[in-house]
């Protein structure tokens, strides 16, 4: 059984927040075991609530074109979301639920250990860009430990600003190219601010 497997046993039995009493299924990740490319979104919806699975609703649909389009299959990466039970009526993540998922999501990090951290929106941006603004970093990579962690808007942005949709295309094609010269993106030492998002 793979180190993934086991650890969804885990996160199945999780009942740390609330919302876990609400949930249809846990929602950890899915995707290749050893990625090159690890996707962090924000929180399960409905649709994903209720298959098990994370980014299958509309912004999913948008999310596998993107990976389509530097031509990759959704198998290929690895998809996640920074909590992994739906919160109720689509509110956004509350921070103890980030702070209660914070061991999960840094597990599957160490278990694919990716070349590059994508994330998607500002939930995820957070956790690796604090303290910055989605408009002003998106399209942008630093790297920390080696691990490359490059900033995009959520999918659903699309959805609902037509106009981002062009602007989240054109970020994803940036992908290839910095796993192709990860030795060139310059390395980024942690500031004291850095990675603070859990101390909320």
């Amino acid at each position: 059984m793979s180190a993934l497997t086991e650890l969804y046993k885990e996160i199945a039995l999780c009942q740390q927040c609330e919302i876990a009493r609400f949930r249809t299924n846990v929602v950890p990740g899915e995707g290749a075991e050893d990625a090159d490319i690890l996707f962090i979104g924000e929180a399960p919806g409905y649709h994903e609530d209720q298959q098990g699975r994370p980014f299958v609703g509309q912004a999913g649909q948008f999310l596998d074109e993107l990976i389509a389009s530097i031509n990759l299959k959704r198998e290929q990466v690895y998809i996640a979301n920074v909590i992994k039970c739906r919160p109720t009526g689509n509110r956004d993540p509350l921070p103890t639920e980030i702070r209660n998922c914070r061991s999960w999501l840094e597990r599957q990090i160490e278990i694919i250990s990716p070349k590059i951290i994508v994330t998607l929106g500002r939930f995820s941006m957070s956790m690796f860009f604090p303290g910055k603004s989605i408009s002003k970093i998106h399209g942008t990579a630093v790297k920390q430990d080696g691990v490359i962690y490059f900033a995009m808007y959520h999918p659903a942005a699309a959805l609902h600003q037509a106009a981002l949709r062009e602007t989240i295309i054109a970020d994803m094609k940036k992908i290839p190219a910095l796993i192709e010269q990860e030795e060139e993106v310059e390395e980024e030492k942690p500031g004291p601010q850095q990675l603070n998002m859990f101390d909320m």
